[in-house]
């Protein structure tokens, strides 16, 4: 139930990378971190709201109705999981990025 937390902070930490990035000049790099920031905040958004759906999540204190085990368990598990697999998706999708960018520069020769 509290496994969107990883994901949803990993985005959040992008986007500041992000932005620092933005102010560095890279503008390419940065751009493409917020391809991640955006698979893990649709992500966690969407899992949030499953949970909440279902009850899993309130809208008052406590907020997590598992108990705090249950819910840091969930969280080293399955939010890891799902955070990694974003960060792998997002490093498939640069080796795609990149390949077509060789692609367009040998085109452009």
């Amino acid at each position: 139930m509290a496994c969107f937390i990883v994901p949803a902070t990993e985005a959040v930490v992008s986007k500041f990378i992000s932005e620092r990035a933005k102010k560095q000049g890279k503008i390419s790099f940065a751009h493409k971190l917020g391809w991640l920031t955006k698979l893990l905040a649709g992500g966690s958004v969407l899992l949030a709201f499953e949970h909440f759906w279902h009850g899993e999540i309130v809208p008052f204190a406590p907020f997590f109705t598992a108990g705090r085990e249950k819910t840091l368990a969930e969280m080293s598990t399955a939010g890891v999981c799902m955070a990694m697999l974003c960060t792998v998706v997002w490093c498939a999708m640069l080796s795609v990025c990149a390949v077509y960018e060789k692609r367009q520069a040998e085109t452009v020769r």
